[in-house]
């Protein structure tokens, strides 16, 4: 029963991990929110702030590749 008893401890160690992780997450995504809000109490705008960090996320030669899709696909439909 001893090996059982170890498991059992150890998985709900694992669980409790988890969980504080989930509120630190959590914790994490309010401060986030609050500074996209801050930042368009200053006027600028989250959507477009947003945009530029998921391109800062991406690698050089991926956001260029993608860059001049984009910019194909513009100029065949004329915008």
């Amino acid at each position: 029963m001893a090996d059982g008893t170890v498991a059992a401890d150890q998985l709900r160690l694992f669980i409790e991990r988890i969980e504080r992780l989930e509120e630190e997450k959590k914790a994490i995504a309010d401060d986030i929110r609050d500074v996209y809000s801050e930042a368009k109490a200053n006027g600028y705008d989250p959507r477009i702030m947003r945009m530029v960090v998921r391109l800062r996320k991406m690698e050089t030669h991926t956001r260029q590749e993608q860059d001049a899709i984009l910019e194909t696909y513009r100029t065949a439909i004329g915008c």
